[in-house]
């Protein structure tokens, strides 16, 4: 399935995003002589590259098979985040009374609104990624499958285009496990569940990363009855247990029920719905919904490529970039999730922007260097930068790690937000920021100022000399600086400022009486 089959051309706001993102009238142009730069794919690692290449007066060709936006515009980031701020309204609600707030009733959820709202807002959004503002800007855009002819050409539409640097930017599509009985029942992954006219009265989601997460808080908000299953795993496996375990509790307070199933899961279709079947160990247990997503991972497009031709390597994770971004094809590029490990739209943001300085100014920008933050958008939200704990164990090397809890700052308790904490990873005996891990509301908005300090190898202890407003989550970091600031007092160096002290009351005194004979 691609992209263009979820929409729905019944309906208003699906019919102008179309219209901007993939127009029935449009024809193909005919391609220049030569092009400085051929993107392929517009998704967000092709439109950054193709909007920043014409910027610097390039000529640029720009080629998509689906939907300009890709993923991200509609199928990812916007629908998703849409969806999750009306399911946030619905528990502020709810939690109002413990502000002192009487509402009567439950709040009643018009799920055909939600996600009418939904469409609308994507459809408004799509201006920015549509074909008609990028052929304002001076880009080719080319709709239909690219693939190579060979390693200067690439062939769309039965036209041929020309290029002295490609850039690569297919991103990626959910994989699809092989578990017994999914071939034999109807499942959804995130290409589909935002089509969703009705809310499905039992939801099962398969998958505890990103996407599951944030889809079983909000449709269990929403009114679903919802049944996460995650694997031996657990729930957000790459975060610190602490943290994921601060996540489990959001999604246990909405509702949502979750199942670690190790590596044995089944599916069979019943006259009640789907039926799914998990184990652990020796346990075994029963569940039937409606719907059902899968949200297991993602893999990348290299489908039709023909990337043999243009001598461009690749594995099952993706092509094969080295640290420029450069491809087995020295004039070949690539970006985004095609090749990174690093699946947000942010990261794939400055991964494109890396690329240009690269292929056309002969740039030196490294995919190693970058500092990429990453986000759950659960409340409460958990955002992490940096190295993991783990892999510096694993390195062999030492770090110093200061945490502080939300209960310890004035702003969460005026919130009632008090569930969640503030980490930092410093080198041992330095106050240099390896990483950060935030679990709070506003983690999103946080952890921006570790990136920033990562980035510009700022040190925690300059924190303590800025002065951010009171009461703000912001004056977190502030308070580990002065943490850090603490742990310097070592015995040795506490017990010379105490003498420091004594000194000065010793002159203190002595000039006193010294005044006082004068008089």
């Amino acid at each position: 399935m691609t992209n263009f089959d979820s929409m729905d051309l019944r309906d208003e706001h699906d019919r102008k995003l179309v219209a901007r993102v993939r127009p029935e009238a449009y024809r193909n142009p005919e391609p220049a002589d030569v092009y400085d730069l051929v993107v392929i794919g517009a998704g967000t690692a092709g439109l950054v590259a193709a909007a920043g290449a014409a910027g610097l007066n390039a000529r640029v060709a720009l080629i998509e098979r689906d939907l300009m936006g890709g993923d991200c515009l509609n199928v990812g980031c916007v629908p998703s985040k849409l969806m999750i701020s009306s399911a946030r309204a619905v528990t502020e609600i709810k939690q109002a009374a413990g502000l002192g707030i009487s509402i009567s009733g439950e709040p009643k959820v018009d799920f055909s609104e939600v996600m009418t709202r939904m469409r609308r807002l994507r459809s408004d959004l799509s201006s920015h990624d549509s074909v008609e503002r990028f052929t304002e800007l001076g880009v080719d855009v080319f709709l239909g499958p690219g693939r190579f002819v060979d390693c200067t050409s690439v062939e769309v539409g039965g036209r041929i285009l020309r290029f002295v640097k490609a850039v690569i930017c297919t991103g990626s599509r959910a994989s699809v496990p092989a578990i017994p009985g999914l071939d034999q029942v109807s499942f959804d992954t995130n290409e589909t569940i935002f089509s969703f006219t009705e809310l499905p009265e039992r939801l099962g989601i398969v998958g505890a990363g990103f996407i599951g997460c944030e889809m079983a808080q909000t449709f269990s908000r929403l009114g679903s009855r919802v049944s996460l299953f995650a694997s031996e795993r657990g729930v957000m496996p790459m975060e610190s247990r602490d943290a994921a375990e601060i996540v489990i509790r959001g999604l246990h307070e909405d509702g949502v029920r979750i199942f670690t199933h190790g590596r044995r899961l089944e599916f069979e279709a019943d006259g009640q719905g789907i039926r799914v079947q998990e184990r652990n160990g020796d346990a075994e247990r029963k569940e039937t919904v409606d719907r059902l997503l899968i949200a297991t991972g993602r893999t990348p497009n290299l489908e039709g490529l023909e990337l043999e031709k243009a001598e461009v390597r690749y594995s099952d994770q993706g092509i094969v970039i080295d640290d420029f971004f450069r491809t087995s094809n020295s004039r070949i590029y690539a970006s985004g999730d095609v090749c990174s490990r690093h699946r947000f739209t942010h990261a794939v943001d400055i991964m494109s922007r890396s690329v240009l300085a690269n292929a056309l100014f002969k740039g030196r920008k490294r995919y190693s260097r970058l500092v990429i933050p990453r986000c759950l958008y659960t409340h409460p939200e958990l955002a992490h930068v940096g190295v993991e704990p783990g892999g510096l164990d694993d390195q062999g090397r030492k770090f110093t790690e200061l945490t502080l809890p939300l209960s310890d700052m004035d702003r969460a308790v005026i919130d009632g937000r008090t569930d969640g904490f503030i980490r930092v990873y410093l080198k041992q005996n330095s106050d240099r920021i390896l990483g950060a891990t935030i679990v709070s509301d506003n983690a999103k908005d946080l952890i921006g100022l570790f990136t920033i300090a990562i980035t510009r190898q700022i040190g925690l202890g300059a924190f303590s000399r800025m002065v951010f407003p009171y009461p703000s989550y912001a004056e977190a970091i502030r308070k580990l600086a002065d943490k850090y600031q603490k742990s310097r007092l070592n015995p040795t160096l506490h017990r010379l400022i105490g003498k420091w002290h004594g000194l000065n009351r010793y002159l203190f005194k002595k000039l006193n009486r010294l005044g006082k004979g004068s008089s």
